[in-house]
Parts: C-alpha cells; structure tokens; sequence
C-alpha cells in the first residue's frame, strides 16, 4: 500500500523493527540515557538551545500545551489561520477562555504578514501570535520567518507556532525566528508512528507561565521539566515510539538537516510537476506551496470520491480528501519522510489512468 496522506506516515523497516525493543524501566538508567540522548537530538532539529519536552500526545495536545502553559482566560490573542488546523489552534485557546480575535487568508493562500502587524497595531492587549507554519489542509507553508519578525522584533509579543508537519522536514529555525514555543507530533517528518509530541519553550514563554493561569496537569510544563531533571517522565511515556525516536534521529542527524530539507524539496517539486504534466491545477499559490504536502485542484467533471477510492482500490494508492469546505473540491498527496521519487511516480500514473474513470455523466 502506497500510503500517501500527510500523517500517518509510512514507516521505514528499520524504525518499525526498533518498536519490538523489550520494555525498560521508565524511571530507571536505561531510559534516562534514552531521555537525555533524544532530547538533545530533537533540539538539533528544532535548530534551538530552549528547553525541549516529550510528550505522549499527538500534535494537537502539544497545541493544547503551548496555550494552557503562557496564556490565562481572558487574554487577548491573534490566531493567524489558514485553514483547519489554524482554526483548531484559535478555537483551543478560546475553549480555555482567552478572547480570540482571527484574521484569516483565503484557502490556498498565506497569511499576508502586514494582515498581523495591522491586528497588532489596532489592539494593543493582544498578548500572543498563534500561528500554523505549515498548514496541511491546504498545503500552505506561511511565510513564518516574516511574521515572527513582524510578531517578535515589532511588537515583542508571545509567539505560539504549530509546527507540527514542519520541523524536521521544512526550515524552522526555532531561535534565530524567536519563536517561543513550537510544536511537533510524531507521524510526520520524523518518520515515526504517531503517539509522541514534541514542545519547545523559550525563556520568555518561562516568564509567560509564572503568571498563566489557564488550568493544567498532564500539559504542566512545569511538572515535565520538573521530571527532565532527574531524567524521568512525569507520566508513562510511548516507550516503544522512543526507542524509535533514537533511530530515526540518528538517521535524521547523520543525513544532515539541510539535506533532509533538500530532500523534502526535491520529491515536493518532482510531485508538483507531475501533477502539472498530467494537466491538473495546484490548489495552493506557488509562493506558499508546502513540501510536505501537495494540494491538488479536483476538476469540475471529475467525481473527487470517486477518484480517491478508485486509486485505492485499484492502485493501492491512498490520498487524503480535502476537509470541511474543501471536501470533494481538492486532494493532497503526502510525502513526508522518507518518501521516493519511484512512489510519487506511481500516484502521477495511478491518477492518469483513474481521472478518465471517474468524469462525472455529461
């Protein structure tokens, strides 16, 4: 099965193999080695020297833990969004009680950084930026490095980022951009099943949380910090993913992080221009196109359902939809991780042969 949707993403042998490791003792020697040693490994990715935390969550509880740990009900905030999962982001910070304000782009397009520094300017209570680097509902990368600037050199305001199908596979430089907390899950460009989360927090998202008072426990950073320095978890940890996570970082930090970002362009391009040669339309606007996935323009006399099951069934070759009101209108190939030219060459045939199956009756 050609597993191309942008999380779960198929996972190498090797990593799988690493998932059969006999259990040790979370609070014993064996995992504190294990703890220290990937902690330090996820920093080099994350391109930061903040603290850095591991949860078992997926992606969405690393969200969740970015906003409860420097925000208090009643805080104003600016949710950046383009698509679900910005508006996911914005909708969790308004559940825990902090006043919401959205600005948003048109679907498959970026946010528009002055859109911020005006939102900035016009109310001043704002006290954090929550923003999607890469927003795979649409297959949008924001222009992250302009809207931090904006965000952090401008206004010196608390900048939250869902990194989540970025880190790792595209370029975020956590420091250099002063992000103050970043997320990332698992089942994206680490090559990893899902079940982790992974958080980094800066000084001034520290300072943030002395005077948060949105309410927590199992997202307490605090409570994780507390256990790192003893080289523990604050609560059973995936083991079987960890022992994962050691080899996929190996490979990852063996590869070089720039090739791997490299890597993610090439196969991004190679499957844009397939789609383009077999007469298809991008959905995102070029300048934002992510690569990590790809977001494709489902023709008017094509049945999008149709499509997506036919490639299934008769190819092996599973696509995501698009979600809420861009479903049936496009879909998006995934090619995170280790993803080849040879597999992205079989979705550009399989669609070829399925898009005359699946026209729509005149």
């Amino acid at each position: 099965m050609n597993l191309r949707i942008p999380g779960p993403i198929p996972v190498p042998n090797n990593i799988l193999e690493a998932m059969a490791t006999p259990m040790i003792n979370h609070r014993g020697l064996e995992f504190a080695d294990l703890l220290k040693k990937v902690t330090a490994g996820l920093k080099q990715v994350f391109q930061t020297e903040n603290d850095l935390y591991i949860l078992t969550a997926s992606g969405t509880g690393a969200m969740e833990a970015s906003i409860v740990n420097t925000l208090s009900p009643g805080d104003n905030v600016l949710s950046a969004s383009v698509g679900v999962f910005g508006d996911r982001f914005g909708d969790i910070a308004s559940i825990y009680g902090a006043q919401v304000e959205t600005i948003k782009s048109p679907a498959g397009k970026g946010i528009e950084p002055n859109t911020i520094r005006e939102s900035l300017k016009k109310n001043p209570k704002i006290k954090a930026v929550l923003v999607v680097h890469n927003e795979t509902s649409t297959g949008v990368t924001n222009p992250l490095p302009e809207i931090a600037k904006i965000v952090k050199n401008e206004f010196n305001k608390i900048l939250l980022v869902d990194g989540i199908s970025s880190v790792g596979s595209i370029p975020l430089k956590t420091d250099l951009l002063g992000c103050d907390v970043v997320a990332t899950a698992s089942q994206k460009g680490w090559m990893l099943p899902p079940g982790l989360a992974f958080l980094s927090f800066s000084q001034n998202a520290w300072e943030a949380h002395k005077i948060s008072k949105m309410p927590k426990f199992y997202f307490d950073i605090a409570n994780y910090e507390k256990y790192l320095k003893i080289k523990q978890p604050p609560f059973t940890p995936a083991l079987s993913i960890m022992f994962s996570l050691d080899i996929a970082l190996t490979q990852i930090l063996d590869e070089g992080i720039e090739n791997v970002f490299k890597r993610h362009f090439n196969i991004a391009e190679a499957t844009r221009n397939g789609i383009e040669n077999i007469g298809l339309e991008l959905f995102a606007d070029k300048n934002v196109t992510s690569n990590t996935v790809t977001s494709v323009k489902i023709p008017d006399n094509v049945d999008g359902k149709l499509l997506l099951s036919t490639m299934r069934e008769k190819h092996n070759i599973i696509l995501a939809g698009g979600q809420q009101e861009l479903s049936g209108k496009i879909f998006r190939i995934g090619h995170l991780g280790l993803c080849t030219y040879e597999e992205i060459n079989d979705v550009i045939e399989a669609l070829k042969k399925s898009l005359p199956e699946c026209k729509l009756a005149s």
